[in-house]
């Protein structure tokens, strides 16, 4: 045994060793080990005080990595006296080894132990690790009051089930640690851990409360900290506070923005000790906006300038604007940090506080003679326009154009001396352009696109040069088509001009950055200008496709994928017709991108641009496309089908890797993160849309491809790593079903079973809302593509249970916002906010009102059983004090009973008579269109019983198609609405109103021209009651596109229409009676053939 700790000893030295071999052997002799022997001599070389310090120290650290990974295997195997043995050894260890950093790395091997012996129940089951924390953290000597509290800090939750009953002692133990006469020592280790206590029981607000009296000694050992500027953990154990816990923090809040202020405005301290002094205080205005509003506001007088002299804290590097490359900046650097900041205070606060706070100090910053200066201020007026948009797009005006006397605007410094202070210009237009579109664009394009113009020709800088092209993406992506069209000669011209000088030097120099970026203007250009594009298709496309066919060397992959990128979009803009004939060349050119087989490394920059340049040519060949698939659909497939690499690091793992950008990491508490590496998720992302819209495009060409997507897709909608990746997976099932219709009802059984149970569980699992509305989407048009034979028993209970839970969440929710209107630190920006949240439930009730809809036109009658199981919820919606939108979506719901079940709804008129009399006079124009809906299938469907209701309705449709505001944008759907209701009643439903009298008035409200769902209603009957013969009206019907000559309606006009052409002399003068625009609407419909 001796003999085999010696060789132990020796693998242990030998893993110190600085030459990778001789390492890399005792790596492999150590990993062949049994765990038990690892167990074993590990605990030996830790308790061995002949060993050296760091040997001993590599012990600990290798032994807490098996009780992490392996403890389980090997520990409930061992006799209960060895148990019991080891847990003594490594409590022993604490208290015998003598120097610190050992101490360290031995309380995480206890911690480690502490958190396997919790149960699944939460139960400890070791007992005596609590009494001797207590033990060591009541013990006169300050080494093991230090061990306690980091032994703590390491495992919080150590108390398992029992915390509530330890509460007092916990919080005596912690105050006790940080009162002034302990050791500094003890009192910075009970800081972290206090802040591991309050982060695990975060959402217990009674323990928060009975905590709340540390928070001021806390401060106290912080402040202390910061004036030692050995460690600053502690700063960052506030951050952590800040983030998931700041209204635990609000009794100190001021003192807090005190010492951070004092720490951020000292410009002598080190930068990251400011930096993140600035973190605590951007991270509370995030995550408390309102409190900080109402009781911080102030220090933000004092903050913003300081963060607008930290912008202007830039290095002067020669070649700056010359270079050819566009390297990362530094996430660390002063001004980044500073403009990251500025931007997160504007989106927290809001544009009120900070607008005002920006706008004083602007001024004097554009007018000094340091360019550093100017840089900031433009910086700062490009961060803030997402927070301050409401309070921003007021002022553009002032901002773009200056305000004489004052300061001059923004785009007066596209034409600034300094080269970086116009590429900020740059900057600020081009985010501008994004943050206030389309008003920006509208307001300023006469003097934005000379401007930008202008500097694209500025030769001697390619990086401002580049940048004016990339502002020129943000514009043209959201100008309106006809001011861009002004401008389409000017900017083309220009952009060839580069485009072919630009190639030139990339053959003569090999430069390439601002080739790069006017390859993309001008895909930006012609995407917005669609077909008024084919004047320069035939000039462009020869330089572009060169590109495509030639760039193959490494270093110019980014520019033939962005040339790709361009041809694309130049041909969905032009059409079919006109890129048909390239369409073929291009896409045989991006194969061979993949030939023979060749996979492209995950981080190629052609990934996805090829994948995107697929769909789009999908688009334009249509089903010429299909010949294509058996080539795109192995690379799209992979990439689809790419799995990120993740990992479950500890906190020491994490130190060599947490600066790297393609990973990103999320902390689990108690030691543990996890990572996921980040490259090549949007890859992926973009090709689970392409399959989308190949499925969609190609349908039954899809065919062939169904059953391998859907195997692909379903697993996906729980890929909780991407948004876009679930998106696009509860998208393609639709499609994928439509696909599979050909194959035969067998097959789509088959892929319906597979699908289904998988989509419910994501449905009921997803934690975004904006992506369960993509989910419950895809499900209801899944259910009205399949029709009634395909969903069991087991799916509609489980569909009915997840409605039911959704409903019940979405009242929840309701009320909470009810209660935040109570909150001591409620104000105007928290009722936006709140209002914003709302209107995201508002969009998931109407999603569960198209699956609940999806259920009725499929099973009609026959889902009111089913319906029965969660009708109270929409009962419910339809109370007086519900919002405007759940009465209109509860009306809706009803409005589907009366539609798909006919007389058999009368079952529910004690729900729905009452809410449909009333609502019809309610202030939302949204409650009365679907109220009056509802009258007008009730009249058509519901049969005799209602003939009494429908006439009693009568007068107030009469008055709401009456009111002088009637014909208001905003009015005219439910007026058309109203309009299309006493249509049904005088057509189905008739037996108690007077005709005769309503007839005439009826003819007066016409022509119903916006309502393209009731206007056939409304021109049917017209077309029952003959003898009127209104050509007029008809025509107009045809104009407004609200009947297509084609359908059934509109072929019964066109016949009245040629009844009365019969008589020819009288036809050509009512004809000649119309607007030019009518005759040539009624003579293209009379043209039109009937649809079969």
């Amino acid at each position: 045994m001796a003999a085999d700790q010696e060789q132990f000893y020796q693998i242990l030295t030998t893993l110190l060793s600085t030459d990778n071999n001789i390492r890399t052997q005792a790596e492999d002799a150590y990993s062949n080990l049994p765990v038990e022997t690892k167990v074993s001599h590990l605990l030996g070389a830790i308790h061995n005080g002949n060993l050296g310090d760091e040997a001993r120290q590599m012990s600990a650290v290798l032994l807490r990595r098996v009780f992490s990974n392996d403890f389980m295997d090997f520990y409930p195997k061992l006799p209960p006296e060895s148990q019991a043995q080891l847990k003594e050894q490594v409590l022993l260890a604490v208290q015998q080894v003598q120097t610190e950093q050992l101490r360290h790395k031995v309380c995480e091997v206890v911690a480690e132990v502490a958190r396997n012996l919790i149960d699944d129940d939460g139960n400890n089951q070791w007992p005596e690790f609590l009494q001797f924390l207590f033990h060591c953290a009541n013990d006169a000597n300050p080494v093991l009051k230090e061990a306690a509290l980091q032994m703590f800090t390491s495992v919080p939750g150590v108390f398992g089930t029992q915390q509530n009953n330890y509460l007092d002692l916990i919080k005596q133990m912690l105050l006790q640690s940080l009162a002034p006469t302990e050791a500094y020592e003890v009192r910075f280790q009970a800081v972290r851990a206090v802040g591991a206590f309050i982060l695990i029981n975060d959402k217990e607000t009674q323990i928060l409360k009975h905590y709340a009296d540390l928070l001021a000694p806390m401060l106290h050992v912080i402040a202390e900290s910061v004036q030692q500027q050995d460690d600053d953990t502690l700063l960052k154990v506030l951050i952590d506070l800040a983030e998931n816990t700041p209204k635990y923090l609000r009794p100190q809040l001021l003192p807090i923005y005190d010492m951070c202020m004092k720490i951020f405005s000292d410009a002598g301290a080190l930068d990251s000790w400011r930096q993140l002094a600035l973190e605590v205080m951007v991270t509370l205005a995030e995550m408390a906006p309102a409190m900080v509003r109402k009781n911080a506001s102030k220090y933000m007088e004092q903050l913003i300038p300081l963060i607008l002299q930290f912008m202007a804290d830039l290095e002067e590097e020669d070649g700056w604007a010359e270079s050819d490359e566009l390297l990362d900046e530094d996430n660390d650097c002063n001004n980044v940090v500073a403009e990251a900041a500025l931007d997160r205070l504007a989106c927290g606060l809001g544009g009120k506080v900070i607008l005002p706070l920006v706008t004083q100090s602007i001024p004097a910053m554009l007018a000094s003679p340091d360019w550093k200066q100017r840089h900031a201020a433009l910086m700062a007026l490009s961060a803030i326009g997402e927070g301050c948009h409401k309070q921003m797009e007021v002022m553009l005006p002032q901002v773009m154009d200056g305000v004489p006397g004052v300061m001059d605007g923004v785009l007066r410094y596209l034409q600034d001396p300094h080269p970086r202070v116009r590429y900020a210009a740059c900057n600020a237009v081009g985010q501008m352009s994004t943050d206030f579109a389309p008003v920006f664009e509208k307001k300023f394009h006469d003097r934005v696109v000379p401007g930008l113009l202008m500097l694209l020709d500025d030769n001697a800088n390619p990086r401002v040069q580049a940048h004016a092209g990339a502002a020129l993406v943000n514009f043209a992506e959201d100008c309106p088509k006809h001011i861009l069209s002004t401008y389409l000669d000017a900017l083309m011209g220009k952009l060839e001009g580069i485009l072919t000088a630009k190639f030139k030097e990339l053959v003569e120099k090999g430069t390439k950055l601002v080739l790069e970026q006017v390859v993309t203007t001008i895909a930006s250009v012609a995407d917005t200008a669609e077909n008024e594009f084919i004047a320069y298709y035939d000039r462009l496309m020869p330089c572009l496709k060169y590109i495509i066919q030639n760039a193959n060397k490494e270093e110019l992959k980014l520019l033939r994928g962005k040339a790709i990128e361009c041809v694309t979009l130049i041909g969905m803009a032009v059409g079919s017709k006109k890129f048909s004939a390239d369409a073929t060349e291009v896409m045989d050119m991006l194969l061979k991108t993949h030939g023979e087989g060749a996979e492209l490394p995950d981080d190629d920059p052609q990934t996805s641009y090829l994948i995107s340049a697929w769909s789009r040519i999908c688009k334009v060949l249509g089903k010429s496309f299909e010949q294509y698939l058996p080539l795109v659909m192995g690379p799209v497939i992979r990439t689809a089908a790419m799995k990120p690499d993740v990992a479950l690091l500890d906190n020491d793992d994490m130190q060599g890797v947490e600066g790297d950008d393609d990973w990103q990491f999320v902390s689990l508490g108690e030691q543990k993160n996890f990572g996921i590496r980040t490259a090549g998720l949007e890859d992926k992302a973009a090709a689970c849309s392409m399959l989308v819209c190949y499925a969609r495009e190609l349908k039954e060409g899809f065919a062939n491809y169904a059953e391998e997507t859907v195997k692909l897709m379903v697993p996906m909608l729980k890929f909780y790593f991407h948004d876009g990746v679930r998106n696009a997976a509860a998208e393609s099932l639709p499609w994928l079903l439509e696909c599979a219709t050909c194959k035969g009802p067998a097959f789509v059984g088959d892929m319906w079973r597979f699908i289904c149970p998988e989509l419910l569980k994501a449905i009921d699992t997803e934690p975004e809302s904006e992506v369960l509305m993509v989910m419950l989407d895809a499900l209801a048009r899944c259910i009205q593509k399949l029709g009634p034979s395909y969903i069991d028993q087991e799916s509609m209970t489980e569909i009915l249970r997840i409605i039911d839970k959704l409903m019940k969440e979405h009242f929840e929710r309701a009320n909470d916002r009810h209660k935040k209107h109570m909150d001591e630190d409620y104000d105007e920006e928290v009722q936006e906010q709140l209002e914003d949240e709302e209107s995201d439930d508002i969009y998931v009730l109407s999603k569960i009102a198209d699956v609940v809809h999806a259920m009725f036109i499929v099973y009609r009658e026959n889902f009111l059983p089913f319906f029965d199981q969660i009708c109270s919820h929409f009962v419910n919606l339809l109370t007086p004090n519900r919002n405007w939108a759940d009465r209109q979506w509860g009306i809706c719901i009803f409005d589907d009973v009366i539609e798909f079940t006919g007389p058999a709804c009368a079952k529910y008129q004690g729900y729905f008579l009452q809410p449909l009399a009333v609502y019809i006079k309610d202030k939302s124009c949204e409650v009365r269109q679907a109220t009056a809906y509802g009258w007008g299938v009730l009249a058509q469907f519901g049969g005799e019983q209602f003939a009494g209701e429908v006439a009693k309705i009568l007068p107030a449709l009469v008055e709401l198609i009456s009111d002088p505001e009637s014909k208001d944008p905003r009015n005219i759907n439910a007026t058309e609405n109203a309009i299309s209701a006493v249509t049904k009643i005088m057509k189905y439903n008739n037996s108690q109103i007077n005709l005769n009298e309503i007839i005439p008035l009826w003819f007066s409200w016409l022509p119903v021209i916006e309502d393209a769902d009731e206007a056939p209603h409304v021109y049917g009957y017209l077309c029952d009651l003959i003898e009127q013969n209104n050509q007029h009206i008809l025509a107009e019907a045809f104009f407004r596109e609200t009947v297509e000559p084609g359908k059934p309606e509109g072929f019964r006009m066109l016949n009245i229409v040629r009844q009365v052409q019969s008589g020819e002399s009288f036809f050509q003068s009512l004809v000649q009676a119309m607007p030019t625009e009518l005759q040539q609407a009624l003579h293209v419909a009379l043209h039109t053939p009937p649809s079969t």
